[in-house]
């Protein structure tokens, strides 16, 4: 019996050992996306569309279906006539700002018709402080921000019904199932696999047979590092975040996945 209890506990060590060396090695990168913002000296509606407008554009990596018209309703310009997003928010059933919270952090709520439902929830790359900046730029395409230093910090009774995320840290998902984690990261909106997702990026369909482990790591970590041929007209359009929302060892399960589909 004691024979037995040591394998299973060199196998257990062996596995720790595995996975930390793994989080060791593994480029942890620096996100783009803006600091937590710094409500002390007070916020102003001019700040928070700057930084809401900078997050949207750049390190959170909105205008990848939200530029485009096809994979999620352009928000900058009009959709069916309604105007832009500013203008339109409040015709959804709720207050403007109640809606707009709603859509980033529970986007399964309310999926615009003729849209899939693949955006990820908000919480997941975004603080709360920096989802409400996003709410604020939002606003301002064609509307008025209301958004407060209020809602930024417990909420207020004016939110309409939205609650704040409830902290300012990245939140992670536990699972280590490999289609899931393609999936909760929204990673079908530009890939397709076995049929499903979008044909914007390479197809993971065969991906281990033309890339190596290396370049699936470096290209989840980095996008910009190396454009894969064909996707030039996509450059840029990747998040940077996910050496954040993925742990390690999550990292490591979806590059072995995607290196064995051959």
């Amino acid at each position: 019996m004691w024979m037995t209890n040591l394998k299973v506990l060199a196998v257990a060590l062996g596995v720790i050992g595995f996975y930390t060396f793994i989080a060791h090695i593994i480029p942890q990168l620096e996100s783009e996306v803006p600091e937590t913002l710094d409500l002390s000296a007070g916020v102003t509606p001019e700040i928070l569309i700057k930084a809401g407008g900078d997050l949207f554009t750049g390190g959170a990596g909105c205008t990848s279906c939200h530029g485009l018209g096809t994979r999620a309703p352009n928000l900058r310009t009009d959709h069916n006539g309604e105007g832009t997003i500013g203008a339109r928010c409040g015709t959804r059933g709720q207050d403007c700002k109640a809606y707009l919270y709603e859509s980033l952090t529970e986007p399964i709520e309310y999926v615009v018709d003729d849209f899939p439902p693949i955006m990820p929830d908000a919480r997941r790359q975004l603080s709360n402080d920096q989802i409400w900046a996003v709410i604020a730029y939002l606003q301002s395409l064609g509307g008025e921000v209301t958004v407060t230093a209020d809602d930024m910090g417990f909420g207020s009774d004016d939110t309409g019904g939205a609650a704040p995320a409830g902290g300012s840290e990245t939140t992670m998902t536990a699972t280590t199932d490999p289609m899931q984690l393609l999936t909760e990261n929204a990673c079908l909106g530009c890939h397709q696999i076995d049929g499903a997702g979008a044909p914007i990026g390479p197809s993971f369909d065969g991906m281990g047979s033309r890339i190596d482990a290396d370049r699936i790591r470096k290209g989840i970590l980095d996008p910009d590092a190396e454009i894969a041929e064909g996707s030039e007209a996509f450059a840029g359009m990747m998040p940077k975040t996910f050496g954040e929302s993925l742990s390690a060892a999550q990292l490591e399960i979806i590059v072995q996945f995607l290196v064995a589909r051959k």
